[in-house]
């Protein structure tokens, strides 16, 4: 009988923890969508905005992050340069396993770029809540 109880409670346990892995897990899949709004919505949250204050500071944000997009256009090339004369020093000091395992983090950092690209240019041809600079 307490052989039993034992295996019992062993696999309540089991479900509980596999329950709070899955859900944890769940969670973070369901709340990366939209990540980059979540830390403008928690300010929202935290001042206790009204929905037409909201819909102002969005307003404001978006216009300010296309100013900044606009002053930094022009620097692209240059950024790029510089971005690209560092990436080689480093691939200088690395060893090939090194190098190797930088050049697949790369690709993988660019994957992830592309994909956030797309993503957002779908949004706009949907007219979803991406900002557009004039």
């Amino acid at each position: 009988m307490q052989r039993s109880k034992q295996t019992a409670l062993m696999f309540l346990l089991g479900a509980v923890l596999v329950g709070g892995v899955l859900g944890f897990s769940a969670d973070r899949v369901i709340t990366s969508r939209g990540k980059h709004w979540a830390p403008r919505m928690r300010m929202y949250q935290d001042l206790a905005l009204t929905e037409a204050q909201q819909a102002t500071m969005d307003s404001l944000l978006d216009a300010r992050n296309c100013q900044i997009g606009a002053l930094m256009k022009p620097m692209g090339p240059q950024l790029d340069s510089i971005k690209k004369a560092a990436h080689q020093q480093v691939l200088q000091i690395l060893t090939p396993a090194q190098r190797l395992k930088l050049e697949e983090r790369v690709s993988e950092q660019q994957r992830r770029d592309s994909l956030a690209r797309v993503r957002r240019d779908s949004l706009r041809a949907l007219g979803k809540s991406t900002p557009t600079c004039k």
